[in-house]
């Protein structure tokens, strides 16, 4: 019975949708008046089979449910997934991903597998990218390291877009909203050989003004946004037994970076203003810098992907090459440290910006520029970041990788009782990393790492390097019906990689501002604290490290009846250690451990140019069930994961501009549980829903050992997802179409430092009680008229104009947080058109 399923499985061309574990669906009909909810096909292990034989959880987003929630980004699927959210801020490079509790780190990797068409994505900006021409997503939750290797510690995500067909065949799609928001998408593909040879050629365009403006420029640049992608695609088909798959990829960004704003969370100063002490939530966002903020990326990706069918077994084989390079210009972080005061542009800055007039949002006060960093006297200047003065200085950000990685997979037939993998992988990849802070001079910012000091942005701080890592693995897999009701399932995999990094920063090179022995900043310091020999006698110098891991999952799959399947699972995920940017070790010793009331009594931050692999270990039981005679679906699942030393990102704020660090939190406990379910109550109405619940609490953590019992970092309490889409014939040939997906977040806390006070350099402490984001909903609409060949729709985003925060991130010593505002609501009008 069990290799009957696989078998119509592998031959279905029914894909249907599904949310939660089981998730959206399309139906077929029996009769003139039963509807049933029928299988999905996945590709979850590496095969085609059925959703119910696979002992995992899985929200698999097929094709009608992409049309009809135009989904275009990554966002846009992962609000429709329980247990899954997502960060997007800083820059356009920057999302992470948290699956039940396991997040992935900032200038780390991935916690995820990508896997587009069958290969496995490695740089972490690959999907921050317009999604074209889809056909299925599907969303692994717990460790597929056992197939997919490094970095899949939380699960993975599958995409699969459509190969050309045997005719001429378009679609195109256009939509404009508010905030001068517009899309364009068109693809055409069809034969260039009969028979033979296929082609898909594919471009989009986006373009938006953002939802905030600078007040102090008077125009919308903070986080206005444009890019546009051309994909192609040939598909060679012998006829026999061979298909060659090419793809190549090329996509440009130009947008705006640090959308934040600072809320401060020092209680003793609220007698000279409340804002002193406030909640994340109730922030009134203004953006006032006067650097314009921009961030480009540049995306080239090129793959190859061979599958050779034998009679003993399927020979896949796939090359890709992957460059993407991105960098971000923006105000900075300085002016609350003050050791910019002392330059003349500073003073200038300062003082026809009080000639004009203006004035700073509360607590920050715009005076005369002091002339100690901690003595105010009256009528002086109180800066947090971003100011409209030149005092903050600037901040650039490099992030250069590109990879090439190889792999070869066999993969034995699935009508046989015994069902098999092996393959082997291979990766090369080299990254360059920069963050530096220089003197804004009121000259536009010359975007590159170093800057000269007779240049018009000298650089006053850096930490640049260069990351080389090669992989390699070994994997298979054995699933066996034991039984016609129950199969047992192994995977195994062993990865190895080796890494090593290269200091970059000019070594004779000094600032004219920064040392590293307190107020005056006078300089004379090298560019970064790892090079000066009274900090680190040892200095920078090359170092490489070695990281391996095997990685089993044992599963069992029980059809306890024509309706109910069972599954369990245990397995072991895997993300590698790596290397911070150098020098970031002695720069936390010389500027944070040092200072008075922070090194004693309280515990010093424990901060290493390394850090360590994280090790999951997730157990997971559930059920899938079909009721109402196959018009309701029921699933749910329970899982219990244990993080070894969890790589948590985090902002360093101080004298020394911005550092950003990947530390690890020893151990860190995760429970929980889902449960979804969709119902066909009408043959016009489907409705679904599911529910996520995640408990986490950190047992250890070095690196801060006052945060024992603390969330795990970036996991929502729990997620709500429900929904409904509605069919309706109103003429011959006319379809009234109407979705609408609500979706709760619960509360999320975004550093390990929660709940508690903290000590600062600013000689008080911060009080973080108020830095967890809020729970917040949010309801999106849509309605239209639709044929077989065109559609109009409106919609809506956020109709409700829901006010929440996308990300909150508290900068313990600094005594605030760096806090970015969600989307607002919007609004518009989509239109596509098919032959």
């Amino acid at each position: 019975m069990k290799r009957n399923k696989r078998l119509l499985a592998t031959n279905s061309l029914i894909f249907l949708s599904a949310l939660t574990t089981s998730t959206h669906v399309t139906y077929a009909e029996e009769n003139e008046t039963k509807l049933v909810l029928e299988e999905i096909i996945v590709t979850a292990r590496q095969r085609a089979e059925s959703l119910q034989d696979v002992p995992a959880s899985i929200t698999a987003l097929t094709s009608d449910v992409i049309q009809s929630a135009s989904i275009q980004r990554a966002e846009d699927f992962i609000g429709l997934t329980p247990g899954v959210t997502l960060v997007d801020a800083a820059e356009v490079g920057d999302t992470q991903v948290n699956i039940r509790g396991i997040n992935g780190a900032r200038d780390a990797e991935n916690s995820f597998a990508f896997i587009v068409d069958g290969i496995l994505m490695t740089n972490p900006a690959a999907l921050n990218r317009e999604f074209a021409n889809l056909q299925q997503i599907e969303i692994l939750k717990g460790p597929q390291g056992a197939l997919y290797g490094r970095n899949a510690a939380a699960g993975a995500i599958i995409v699969t877009t459509r190969q050309p067909g045997d005719e001429l065949a378009g679609n195109f799609k256009a939509t404009a909203a508010n905030n001068n928001s517009y899309y364009a998408s068109g693809t055409l593909s069809g034969p260039v050989l009969e028979d033979k040879l296929g082609f898909v050629l594919h471009g989009d365009f986006r373009t938006t003004d953002g939802f905030y403006k600078n007040t102090f420029v008077n125009r919308k640049n903070t986080d206005d946004f444009e890019n546009y992608n051309i994909t192609a695609r040939l598909v060679w088909d012998n006829g026999d037994n061979t298909t060659v798959d090419t793809k190549i990829r090329y996509g440009e960004v130009e947008a705006s970076a640090i959308t934040f704003n600072a809320a401060f969370a020092f209680p003793a100063f609220t007698g000279f203003s409340p804002e002193w002490f406030e909640d994340v939530n109730d922030h009134e966002f203004v953006f006032q810098g006067n650097v314009e903020p921009i961030n480009e990326q540049d995306a080239f990706e090129l793959s190859v992907k061979v599958d050779h069918e034998m009679n003993w077994a399927t020979l896949t084989a796939w090359f890709l090459y992957s460059d993407i390079d991105q960098d971000l210009i923006a105000d900075g972080t300085s002016g609350a440290f003050g050791f910019f005061n002392a330059e003349p542009n500073c003073r200038a800055s300062t003082a026809a910006l009080n000639a004009a007039g203006v004035v700073l949002p509360p607590p920050q006060v715009l005076g005369t520029v002091p002339d100690s960093l901690f003595v105010v006297g009256p009528g002086g200047s109180v800066f947090g970041p971003y100011t409209p003065t030149t005092c903050d200085g600037y901040q650039y950000q490099l992030r250069n990788q590109d990879d090439i990685s190889l792999e070869l997979r066999l993969t034995s037939p699935s009508d046989q009782d015994l069902r098999w993998i092996a393959g082997a992988y291979f990766l090369d990849l080299n990254r360059e990393v920069a963050v530096a802070t220089g003197i804004d001079t009121g000259e536009p910012i010359i975007g590159r790492p170093f800057n000269g000091p007779d240049s018009s942005s000298p650089t006053e701080q850096l930490v640049h390097d260069r990351f080389d890592s090669q992989v390699y693995a070994v994997f298979g897999q054995l699933a066996y019906d034991v039984t016609e009701k129950i199969e047992a399932s192994l995977a195994l995999r062993y990865d190895r990689e080796e890494r090593q990094v290269k200091n970059l920063v000019p070594t004779d090179a000094v600032t004219q501002f920064i040392d590293f022995d307190g107020f005056p900043f006078d300089g004379g310091a090298p560019l970064n604290p790892g090079l000066d020999p009274a900090l680190n006698p040892g200095g920078i110098t090359d170092q490489s490290r070695t990281f391996e891991q095997l990685q089993p999952k044992i599963s069992l799959t029980w059809d306890a009846s024509d309706d109910v399947t069972l599954f369990a699972s245990w397995g072991i995920g895997f993300k590698s250690g790596g290397f911070n940017n150098q020098g970031s070790k002695a720069t936390i010793d010389a500027f944070i451990n040092s200072l008075p009331g922070i090194g004693a009594p309280f515990p010093a931050v424990s901060v290493e140019d390394t850090f360590k692999k994280e090790k999951s270990s997730a157990f997971e039981l559930g059920f899938k069930a079909k009721a109402w005679n196959g018009r309701v679906n029921i699933e749910g699942a329970g899982y219990y994961t244990e993080v070894d030393d969890m790589q948590f990102f985090e902002f360093y704020v101080g004298p020394f501009g911005l550092l950003r660090v990947v530390s690890n939190i020893d151990e860190v406990q995760i429970t929980g549980f889902e449960l979804g379910i969709n119902a066909r109550i009408v043959d016009e109405l489907l409705l679904y829903g599911g529910f996520n619940y995640t408990d986490s609490e950190i047992k250890k953590n070095s690196v801060r050992p006052d945060t024992l019992g603390n969330k795990s970092p970036y996991t929502a309490e729990y997620t709500l997802n429900l929904g409904m889409q509605f069919d309706h014939p109103v003429a011959d040939g006319y379809n009234f179409v109407a979705r609408a997906d609500w979706r709760l977040v619960g509360p999320t806390w975004f550093h390990t430092v929660q709940d508690q006070e903290r000590p600062t350099g600013f000689g008080v402490p911060a009080d973080y009680s108020l830095t967890r984001r809020d729970s917040y909903n949010l309801l999106n609409v849509r309605a239209g008229i639709e044929t077989d060949n065109w559609s109009i729709a409106v919609f809506a985003d956020n109709l409700t104009e829901e006010e929440y925060l996308e990300e909150a991130i508290p900068a313990p010593e600094f005594g605030g947080s760096f806090i970015h505002p969600a989307d607002k609501r919007t609004i518009g009008v989509e239109a596509t058109f098919s032959f």
